[in-house]
């Protein structure tokens, strides 16, 4: 990196203003061209252009000696490595390696592993299993988001629009812990627009359709328990599976959990329904998890899907939408829009107002159905 002190004269008031400017080499563009790469800092010392007595040259002979100073402070702190400038030997790691060890890190305590894994499996398709962590520029990065707004899955159909959010959110995820963990100086991704999300149809189970699934056996007991258990608590896939015993607390004559959410980080406390009670089983030492054999797999996956055309039920039906399904059991029921926010551990309300879209339909549903016996 190279530090240089440069001025700019400003047109309208005719001082000189001083700043630095930080070269950091050069890169080729796909299109054959090469970008300098620069920033700048301005400080806050300024020069007359035309000294008029000998105040103002004294002026500017103190304040280009004051930013001299500033720049030899800076040259001094890129030698010893604090000014954000990382070795070569960071930059030349492997991003892909580094990618997959933050996959593989939430294999066991997070819900989201599977699309970790899935924009891994993305990321070596358009990049391959050797990229430094140099060659990640903005244009790599903007790259990346044509690429996964048009690839497409095994079966030949194209990423839905939110799977690729999805797949693309995970890559910028990984580039900002880089920038945490000072392997890089800057997140190329963070000036590359993101992709606008499509608006997702959220499937839920009626209160019919929920009882038939509590009648009908599942291959893996375990899953059945946790996802009825989600049901009537609300609870995500990824808390469900860190759910340990000493966070179930008795609480006024009944039970409530305290933890911390796995996505938001944020503390809740979550009452438990009575019958909801049933599917945690016994109690056992405070540190066990309460759902063991619980993992997020293809096999489970199936089990699942399985379970639900047993109980002849033909929505797509996903661990998530046990949470969906307890979000509008609660707004169809009277129970108001703020209220719910909270038991959903949700940060925003707006977050919350995607359900009443669904509850809406539904009253269209209701009134359709004079139409249907007064034909």
């Amino acid at each position: 990196m190279k530090i240089s002190l440069r001025q700019r004269v400003s047109k309208k008031t005719g001082k000189v203003t001083l700043y630095l400017e930080f070269y950091k080499g050069h890169e080729k563009l796909p299109n054959g061209k090469i970008k300098h790469l620069r920033d700048y800092e301005y400080l806050d010392y300024f020069l007359y252009e035309k000294p008029k007595n000998p105040v103002e040259k004294q002026h500017n002979k103190e304040n280009l000696k004051s930013a001299e100073a500033v720049k030899a402070q800076k040259i001094l702190e890129v030698q010893n490595g604090t000014y954000g400038f990382n070795n070569v030997h960071k930059l030349n790691a492997n991003f892909i390696q580094y990618f997959r060890k933050l996959t593989n890190d939430r294999l066991e305590s997070s819900g989201n592993y599977g699309n970790w894994d899935s924009a891994l499996k993305h990321l070596i398709n358009y990049a391959g299993e050797s990229v430094t962590f140099k060659q990640v520029t903005s244009e790599f990065c903007d790259g990346f988001k044509d690429y996964l707004l048009k690839a497409q899955k095994k079966t030949g159909k194209a990423l839905s629009k939110n799977s690729s959010l999805s797949y693309f959110n995970k890559f910028k995820a990984a580039l900002t812990q880089a920038f945490d963990d000072k392997i890089i100086n800057e997140n190329p991704a963070k000036r590359i627009k993101g992709i606008k999300p499509d608006e997702a149809e959220r499937e839920y189970l009626t209160q019919e359709e929920l009882q038939a699934l509590i009648k009908t056996e599942c291959r893996y007991d375990v899953l059945k328990r946790a996802f009825l258990f989600s049901c009537f608590t609300g609870l995500r896939w990824s808390d469900i599976n860190t759910l340990t015993w000493n966070k179930i607390q008795e609480f006024e004559g009944g039970h409530r959990i305290q933890f911390k959410q796995q996505k938001t980080k944020g503390m809740e406390y979550l009452d438990i329904p009575a019958n909801a009670l049933q599917y945690i089983g016994e109690r056992r030492n405070p540190e066990d998890r309460v759902f063991i054999g619980l993992r997020y797999s293809a096999y489970m996956n199936t089990a699942l899907a399985q379970w639900v055309l047993k109980a002849k039920i033909t929505k797509q039906i996903t661990f998530h939408c046990a949470r969906h399904t307890y979000a509008t059991f609660l707004l169809t029921k009277g129970v108001d829009i703020y209220t719910v926010s909270k038991m959903l551990g949700h940060r925003e309300l707006k977050t919350t107002q995607i359900y009443t879209k669904i509850i809406d339909q539904k009253k269209r549903d209701a009134v359709n159905v004079f139409d249907e016996i007064f034909k």
